[in-house]
């Protein structure tokens, strides 16, 4: 996509207020845009801004946005509105997901200022100068396929947080039929190890524990790289090296496509225990056919198979998954196959997302859509049935002993901190004998809500 050329000036009225230095970042969606927020925020502290946690004290608000759905993309517009409505001397950037895919939309929206595409958006903290002597056009979005390579992401960490996310790779070589974030996002671009083994030393330094791999298909790090070469760079191989650093850290793995969980793989986690043995699937439908349709690649009985064969090499294994119902020609019988893998898969933590009809893709052009009352009937009916099964998972956790690592948010009961046990197990413990980074052996006493309340081993 080509980038306007339309001044800036010529198109939204210059606001009074001159250059100041206070920031705020509104982000959306997946952790790799929660980790770009970071590197956005990092470039610009270097610059001298202040980046505020309240949009009403910020002087420029950015909004990075998702489009991962219809509803993402509705929820984008609400906040750049709000973002506007709220703050009406700011200087107003749209950027992320929805940006690259329909900057257009983007900078009708009365009081934007700049939309900027995903190829851009880490070049922020040069450009704000730029946009206040109005040098520049109100869209900047590229052609993501000419970036070939990823820059060099270095960050300190994650405002607020006791994990830090890691980007490792960035966009998707798959064309699932329902999807366009290869459109937000690109080709696939893995980061060479060394920068990315480079950040991680950073990470620990600075005194994160808990180092989470992160990437729009993680699973497919480095076949880019093999390009040429003797297929040297994999995920695994990847792990390996991050592994070989002397410390007490853990490594979890944001989510992957079942077709990369292989034998070398499962040996890992089960050998080393500070590979997580937590996984976030994106399995999308429980039935062949419709994974057909999809386009994934994979059948209903390989992801059995191979979540059997991970189970048994790592009998602690929890799992979370991406489920997607009311997919066109999804019959109710096909929806029950998704039911019941979610089920014999023990499947603790969905994210679970109704069908949403993207233009452009091929699954939009096809007649036999999946009415919407039915599409949230069925999302509600596999929410009930996951939550079941959490609720047996905290169940047969009482009584146990586990090490976990303090983290704070969430929504604990009064007078305790949430901290996560390595299998994403949430763990709530008196907050005045704990502080947040901390490791901590604790006795798992009783469930509650989505967690488990705990007592310190004495």
């Amino acid at each position: 996509m080509a980038t306007a050329t339309i001044p800036i000036m010529d198109l939204v009225p210059q606001k009074d207020r001159a250059v100041s230095r206070r920031v705020a970042i509104e982000t959306m969606g997946c952790k790799v845009n929660f980790f770009e927020s970071e590197l956005i925020g990092e470039a610009l502290r270097g610059e001298q801004w202040q980046v505020m946690g309240h949009q009403e004290l910020a002087d420029v608000v950015v909004i990075n946005t998702c489009t991962v759905t219809a509803e993402a993309d509705r929820q984008a517009r609400q906040l750049v509105r709000r973002a506007v409505r709220r703050n009406p001397g700011a200087r107003v950037v749209v950027t992320g997901c929805y940006a690259q895919v329909d900057p257009q939309a983007c900078a009708r929206i009365p009081g934007v200022d700049l939309v900027l595409g995903n190829d851009r958006k880490l070049e922020l903290h040069r450009l704000l100068p730029l946009l206040e002597s109005g040098q520049l056009a109100q869209v900047m979005v590229g052609d993501l396929h000419e970036q070939v390579t990823l820059p060099e992401q270095l960050v300190t960490g994650l405002e607020g947080h006791t994990r830090a996310f890691l980007q490792i790779q960035q966009g998707c070589d798959q064309s699932c039929t329902y999807c366009i974030i290869h459109r937000a996002r690109g080709p696939q671009r893995s980061l060479a190890p060394s920068l990315i083994r480079r950040q991680m030393d950073r990470l620990l330094l600075n005194g994160y524990r808990e180092i989470v791999l992160c990437g729009v298909d993680v699973g497919a790090y480095g076949t880019d790289l093999n390009v040429g070469r003797d297929n040297s760079f994999s995920l695994v191989a990847l792990l390996h090296q991050l592994l070989s650093t002397e410390g007490d850290f853990r490594i979890r793995i944001s989510s992957m496509d079942p077709t990369h969980i292989d034998v070398e793989l499962m040996a890992l986690m089960a050998n080393d225990h500070r590979l997580c043995p937590h996984l976030h699937l994106s399995l999308q439908s429980g039935n062949t056919l419709i994974l057909k349709r999809m386009k994934r690649r994979y059948s209903a009985e390989t992801v059995y198979r191979r979540i059997e064969a991970l189970r048994e090499a790592v009998p602690e294994l929890v799992l979370g998954a991406d489920f997607m119902v009311g997919f066109p020609t999804e019959t109710e019988a096909a929806f029950e196959d998704t039911l019941e893998m979610a089920q014999a898969l023990k499947i603790c933590y969905p994210h679970i997302f109704s069908y949403s009809n993207r233009p452009g893709t091929p699954a939009a052009r096809v007649s036999k859509q999946v009415p919407k009352l039915e599409r949230k009937r069925r999302a509600a009916c596999l929410r009930q049935a996951t939550g079941l099964v959490l609720k047996t998972h905290l169940q047969r956790r009482i009584g146990q002993r586990r090490r976990i690592l303090v983290e704070g948010g969430g929504h604990p009961p009064p007078g305790y901190r949430r901290g996560r046990a390595a299998d994403y197990t949430s763990v709530y413990v008196p907050r005045q004998v704990v502080t947040p980074g901390e490791w901590l052996w604790v006795d798992y006493e009783s469930r509650h809500q989505d967690g488990l309340i705990a007592r310190p081993r004495a």
